[in-house]
């Protein structure tokens, strides 16, 4: 696959949040590396099973991302699941600092990245959907 300056561009989104998505999701999946991470200590069973069935679920939607930008016919859903995937967790580690506190720093980064990666998402479906409309519209 070989990627010109414009589909870095338009693909930033999904590269940047599958190289940062894909690691994270396999440390939450990992009750020994967590804790060298985060300030979380998988105490019980219920807890692994619910960090191992989110670290599917983010390899998942990495899988899309990464899918996103080898077949362009898959660009638009990717980006569409890479706005929901962002702008929902920075939605909810939002609402758990409003009723729970400040987490560490590592979750406060997170929040800042899922923010800008979910609104630039929103900006190249606006840039490259809207395009592709157009061309559709006028037959081309």
């Amino acid at each position: 696959m070989k990627f010109s300056a414009v589909s870095l561009s338009k693909n930033l989104h999904l590269l940047v949040s599958a190289a940062i998505v894909v690691p994270v999701g396999i440390i939450y999946g990992s009750p020994d590396l967590l804790p060298a991470f985060f300030d979380i200590s998988v105490q019980t069973t219920d807890v692994a099973n619910m960090l191992k069935a989110n670290m599917v679920l983010y390899l998942g939607a990495s899988g899309v991302w990464i899918l996103g930008m080898i077949k362009p016919t898959v660009w638009q859903r990717a980006t569409e699941l890479n706005v929901l995937f962002m702008l929902t967790l920075a939605s909810g580690r939002m609402l758990s600092m409003v009723t729970d506190g400040l987490p560490s720093g590592g979750y406060i980064f997170g929040v800042i990245a899922e923010l800008a990666i979910g609104l630039y998402a929103v900006k190249q479906l606006q840039q490259h959907y809207s395009n592709f409309a157009r061309k559709a519209a006028h037959g081309s």
